[in-house]
């Protein structure tokens, strides 16, 4: 795979055409960054305002029979439905944001039957149980990630510019702390949350679990395959891919919260050039989240305390970064507007 990095020529030619919009230097902060980058992403001196598209990638945990979750492992499947017929929150701001919505079953344990707007890419039918010894295998691993890509590719040729990430998966977020520990080095519980909102027994007992599959199954920090195989989930894989076709595509991707960005996390580890590519969309509740951004240098673009995943984050954060470019594009100069620069 070969991803190059975003064009620094091209970021250079929008930083001066920002410097002399009527406004003082500087003063539209990230959303000038926003702008800047992205046209280095696309090499493109004036982008048009990008088509916009959040996938939500569902996938069951075999884990969740440790009992890590407040919510039962059928909440996923219908959940999927929910997304299906645009009930969900991620359909309603999706909706607010101008975005489409993809609904991807990269590994429910569910086996729906042909559905309009469900996208079947199942690998798994749901993960194994991690605790007793590897997720995936690393094949399992690989075709996850292979089916992110492929999306990318796919998206691109269907016109979009701009991506989204969202997941949907029950226990996913024990699955994202062990990732989140493995590759930043943190302890478990420095970077284990409470998910769906479980009671301090349980959120105990999830954090010995997590410590526990971590000691069992030995992922090597080095290699994020063995990382994903051992101890992910399909969608948090097929999230990975995604963020990696989207660099090698020039797209920009925004990147949603925890589970989000442990996929995010995977693709970086994978090839760091990737993260030239991605906007943080929010920061999370979920304690381990910003351990993940700051490993990946990533800045949060919102603060709202969101813990819901979907890609609720990412495509209210979409709509600032399509801000930045509109401000680049329809701002006036000062010579445009006969408007005095300063002596």
């Amino acid at each position: 795979m070969e991803i190059q990095p975003v064009s620094q020529d091209y970021m250079k030619k929008a930083q001066a055409r920002l410097d002399v919009l009527t406004k003082p230097l500087g003063s539209l902060g990230m959303l000038e960054e926003f702008a800047a980058r992205l046209v280095g992403i696309y090499r493109n001196e004036m982008p048009p305002i990008p088509k916009k598209v959040v996938f939500t990638f569902a996938g069951d945990h075999g884990v969740c029979v440790e009992g890590v979750s407040a919510f039962p492992a059928e909440v996923t499947p219908q959940m999927v439905l929910n997304f299906l017929r645009g009930g969900a929150a991620i359909n309603v701001l999706a909706r607010h944001a101008g975005a489409d919505v993809v609904v991807v079953d990269a590994g429910v344990n569910y086996d729906f039957s042909e559905i309009t707007g469900l996208i079947n890419k199942k690998v798994v039918h749901g993960t194994k149980n991690m605790a007793k010894g590897p997720a995936m295998t690393k094949d399992e691993a690989s075709k996850t990630i292979e089916l992110g890509i492929a999306l990318a590719h796919e998206y691109k040729e269907k016109g979009y510019r701009l991506f989204g990430t969202g997941d949907m998966g029950i226990g996913n977020t024990t699955s994202s702390a062990a990732i989140a520990s493995v590759i930043t080095g943190k302890s478990v519980a420095q970077v284990t949350g409470r998910g769906t909102g479980i009671d301090d027994k349980v959120y105990k007992h999830k954090i010995s679990v997590i410590e526990q599959v971590i000691s069992i199954n030995k992922p090597n920090p080095k290699d994020p395959i063995d990382v994903l195989s051992k101890v992910g989930g399909a969608e948090i894989g097929a999230i990975a891919g995604l963020c990696l076709g989207a660099a090698e595509c020039n797209i920009a991707v925004v990147i949603d919260g925890f589970i989000s960005t442990a996929g995010a996390l995977i693709a970086y580890s994978i090839n760091p050039m990737a993260g030239q590519y991605m906007f943080a969309g929010h920061r999370s509740q979920e304690i381990g989240h910003i351990a993940m951004l700051e490993y990946m240098k990533l800045r949060p673009i919102l603060d709202l305390d969101l813990r819901l995943g979907e890609g609720t984050g990412a495509v209210l954060a979409m709509t600032l970064v399509e801000a930045g470019l509109k401000i680049y594009r329809e701002m006036a100069t000062f010579e445009e507007a006969h408007v005095s620069d300063k002596e």
